[in-house]
């Protein structure tokens, strides 16, 4: 009996003190990259191509070594990229330029790592692009005067 107590006790105690330790709610609308309620309609704010034409922009720096680089000009006309019809290796797919200096406006050539199966032959580099690396979109972005959607302090020179 005089255990029922003692266990009585502990479990009062720990109800009674849950309530004070749990943190305080975050309020709906402070929640996530959003700041607006779930059933707003927001309208995307437009922005433009930086270079509309391949060939005309200069490209951007990387934002850290390895990083796909970006897409120059719009892309819209090329849209969409699929394993049948993909637009950018009529002017991408050159190998024969591999580590050679190119001028303003002369194509980036599609790099090995796209001519590499890596699932079935890992190392090896074949003479025809993988059918695997055909969406080019998935990592290569158009560059564009898009703002910012959160701040970003992210710097390649940061430590981590």
């Amino acid at each position: 009996m005089r255990y029922l107590h003692l266990l009585a006790g502990i479990v009062l105690a720990l109800a009674t003190a849950t309530p004070a330790l749990a943190a305080p709610s975050i309020p709906a609308d402070s929640m996530g990259l959003s700041k607006s309620s779930v059933f707003d309609v927001p309208a995307p704010q437009a922005y433009r191509y930086k270079g509309e034409f391949p060939g005309q922009d200069d490209v951007l720096p990387r934002a850290y070594q390895g990083a796909p680089p970006q897409i120059p000009h719009d892309i819209g006309g090329f849209l969409p990229i699929t394993a049948q019809g993909n637009m950018c290796i009529g002017c991408h797919d050159q190998p024969t330029q591999w580590g050679k200096k190119r001028g303003k406006g002369t194509p980036t050539p599609i790099p090995r790592s796209h001519y590499t199966d890596m699932r079935n032959a890992p190392g090896k580099v074949s003479q025809h692009l993988i059918k695997a690396r055909f969406n080019c979109n998935q990592c290569h972005v158009p560059q564009a005067d898009a703002a910012p959607l959160v701040e970003n302090t992210f710097s390649a020179k940061t430590k981590h």
